[in-house]
Formats: structure tokens, sequence, C-alpha cells
């Protein structure tokens, strides 16, 4: 039997899905059996002028983790969809955006400013700041341009397997990889393109805890109670993504007595997790029977008390939700006749 090939690439990410991949213990040898990895740049010396020069589709699978925020990410996205026959969109950041997309709240110009004139480490009274080019008497140096806008993998190329997670756990890792190696050895069937290499539950469906009719009337940030390791998130009045979240991760985040906070994406039949989640909490947030007579002065008190909003309901979602970014409305001038 000839060995598959495999590439595994970090874009804007934090590479802790690179490490996943070797947090598969023993079962890491099985993928030495029936692959040969052919691009890994945080484990083997790889450049990319020798995937330029690899065959179109000659790459089995192709496990690409990281949004794409930068022209290097791009480029090596499109790249790599030429050269495999099969892509995998790895991890949260590769399938929503992950943490990265929260950089959709901003944009380039606001980001470079704030790292290198604003925070205390920066000393840049000449308002330097990196380029695309730089020319200099030793040789011309290139470095990635910035995106205004973080993307999805899918919103790039297009993707062929899914597989949510922050990072993906061993369990989904070692499920992709049966699939792969029962293919090449037995001729099994691949999964339908598009597929989402996870469960199609929430994880409310998959959560222990004790549930009943869900009623509050405060919420809170875990540090500031004492969490009943038994008893429903939500139901203690901390917000827990559970409900609008797939499941798959083995709920390791309320094994550890802290809440979802939704790395694992919405399911099948959440249009945008975020959205979805608002309406959970809007639903069991007790206002007795006047919520028709609340003032927006009282909704402004409720909504108070959550925290960062937009990192808590789109923490790993922003660039593939409705909104998708923060945008600022231009002032229309009027001209006068």
């Amino acid at each position: 039997m000839s060995k598959i090939k495999l590439a595994h690439y970090w874009g804007a990410g934090c590479g802790g899905c690179d490490v996943a991949l070797l947090d598969i213990d023993e079962k890491i040898l099985g993928v030495a059996e029936i692959a040969d990895i052919v691009f890994w740049p945080i484990a083997v010396d790889g450049k990319v002028k020798d995937v330029e020069a690899m065959p179109d589709k000659s790459i089995t699978c192709t496990l690409f983790n990281g949004a794409v925020r930068n022209s290097e990410n791009e480029h090596m996205a499109k790249l790599l969809r030429q050269k495999s026959a099969i892509v995998v969109s790895f991890g949260s950041c590769a399938c929503y955006g992950g943490i990265p997309g929260l950089g959709n709240l901003t944009n380039r110009k606001e980001i470079l400013e704030l790292v290198y004139t604003k925070l205390p480490t920066s000393d840049n009274v000449e308002r330097v700041f990196p380029q695309a080019e730089t020319h200099t008497k030793d040789g011309d140096l290139e470095l990635p341009v910035l995106y205004d806008t973080v993307m999805t993998l899918d919103q790039v190329i297009d993707v062929d397997y899914y597989m949510p997670g922050c990072p993906p756990t061993t369990n989904l890792i070692n499920e992709f990889l049966g699939i792969v190696t029962a293919h090449v050895k037995e001729g099994a069937p691949l999964p339908p393109k598009g597929a989402m290499i996870a469960s199609q539950k929430t994880l409310c469906d998959e959560c222990k805890r004790k549930k009943a009719v869900k009623k509050i009337d405060r919420i809170y940030m875990p540090h500031e109670i004492a969490i009943d390791p038994d008893k429903c998130m939500l139901e203690q009045g901390i917000i827990c993504l559970g409900s609008s979240t797939r499941a798959g991760c083995g709920a390791k985040c309320l094994e550890g007595n802290q809440p979802c906070r939704g790395c694992m994406g919405p399911t099948a039949e959440v249009l945008d997790q975020g959205g979805s989640m608002l309406s959970a909490l809007a639903s069991v947030y007790r206002v007795e029977d006047n919520e028709a007579l609340l003032s927006e002065d009282n909704i402004a008190t409720l909504m108070a008390q959550v925290k960062d909003p937009m990192g808590t309901f789109y923490c790993y979602t922003l660039p593939k939700s409705i909104i998708k970014r923060k945008v600022k409305e231009k002032k229309q001038v009027k001209k006068e006749v």
C-alpha cells in the first residue's frame, strides 16, 4: 500500500492545533504508517517553493488551522487548495475565525496605531510602522500585508471537511484519521463533502448537569459566585453557550466547572451562534409581567450585567456570523443645489 501525503499549515491562530495532532499519543505512529508528511512548518523543514513545485492534487490531505488575516495566509490557503485533493478546515479559527476573528471589531489602521504608538511598551516617536516592502543596501525585505478583515478558510477557498474545536479534541482527530485510514486501506467511502467531523447534538444535550426551569434574576461572572458543579450554569446566572454550541468536545470546560465559551461553533440548525444565545438568555431572564413596559434605561441596566458582549457571544464565530465585522456608516454629504 502506498502512503498518502499529508500537509499541515498554521494560519492566524495560537498554534494549539498543531500541538493537538501530537496529542493523539501513540496513534501518531499509525499516522506514520499510512502517511508521509510533505509539509508541516512547525515540525519538519519545508519551503514554500517545495510545495509550489508539487503536482496539483498530489497532496492527499491538508489540515489547515488558523484564520486568514494576512496576504501570506491567503496565498498558502490557495496554494494548498491547488495542491491538495482534500482540505480540512482544522480548528475553530479556520472554521469560524476563532479568537483572532475578534479583530473584526477594529481595523488594520487602529491595530497598528495601538501596537506601535499607544502601548506603554512602545517608544516610537518617529512613528515607524511595518511595511510590506522595505529596500535596504543589503537587499529587499518583505512582510505579509495585514488585512482589515479576518476571514474563515471557506471564505477564501473551497473546503471539503470541517473539524471544529479550540483545539480539536483527540477523539475527533482520531475519528477523522480512522476515516482516512479506512479509505486508504479498504477503499471505504469518505463522508459527503462539507461534512462536520463533530457531533450533531448541542452541548446541552450531552451535558450531565441537572436542569430545571430556567429563570434568573441577574448575570454573574464565573469568579463572582461559588459555582455548583452539579447544576446547570445558566440556571446559576452564568452565561454558558451550551444551548447554541455543537457537542463533541467532551464538555471539558464544564467538567472543569467553567461555562462553555462556544469554541465548537453552532449546530447545523443554528444560523448565528451569538444571536441564538442572546435569544436563549432573553427567554430565561426574569422580568415578570412588565417586559413590554421596560424602558430603554431598564434594558440598558440589564445588558450592563453582560461584560464584553461581543467577546461573550461571538468569541469564536464573529467572521462566520451574520454581522461578520464592525462597520462604520459613512455620513452622506448633502450637495447644494
